[in-house]
């Protein structure tokens, strides 16, 4: 038994010094990278103080020239252009004076007078036609304004409240000027925009 225990000792011996070899190769190979993968590095250092290499030029051989007969010659060419026009003269005049405005003057609106009111022509009977009208849509308009008196009203309703009240307004003062086509006109959109909020309480 004590002849095999100097053998397994050999055995481990040479074992681990196997193993000990292949870890250095494989880290010696780790550390110096993979030779293809290595980039060599370009020193730009002295570039600038390097002259490039020129090639020595080659000059095309000279064409031949041909004999006399075969050229043609080319006929000479001038260009001939309009003579230029005479240069404009120049009139200068005297500089403008410089003026200051006019003031304008306060009582510009009590000097002017009211615009006139276009209106067409009616017959008696076409303006008690529209009287009539426009007072039945004024009252319609307001009869149905009152009956959305006292309730709470969402943002479209109040708008069209205040329309209402506005074509009502502008209707009545067309009738006072004798505008009766306007005044009919007011009164008919204040009558259906209240036709509408109506419907919609």
């Amino acid at each position: 038994m004590t002849a095999n225990k100097p053998q397994q000792c050999s055995v481990k011996s040479r074992n681990h010094a196997r193993a000990s070899l292949v870890f250095c190769l494989c880290a010696l190979q780790f550390i110096s990278g993979c030779a293809e993968r290595k980039k060599t590095q370009v020193s730009w250092r002295g570039a600038g103080l390097s002259r490039p290499i020129v090639p020595a030029t080659v000059t095309a051989p000279k064409p031949r020239p041909l004999p006399d007969e075969s050229v043609d010659p080319v006929p000479e060419l001038q260009l001939e252009l309009p003579p230029p026009p005479p240069l404009l003269a120049v009139h200068t005049a005297p500089a403008r004076p410089h003026v200051a405005p006019v003031p304008v003057t306060e009582n510009n609106a009590e000097s002017k007078p009211e615009a006139p009111v276009i209106a067409p022509q009616m017959s008696d009977a076409e303006a008690s036609a529209a009287r009539q009208q426009t007072t039945s849509s004024i009252n319609e308009a307001e009869k149905n304004l009152a009956r959305s008196q006292g309730k709470i009203l969402n943002a479209t309703q109040s708008d069209l409240a205040a329309k209402i009240k506005q074509f009502i307004g502008d209707a009545q003062s067309a009738s006072r000027e004798g505008d009766w086509t306007r005044a009919r006109s007011l009164a008919t959109k204040a009558q259906v925009l209240s036709e509408e909020l109506a419907s919609s309480l």
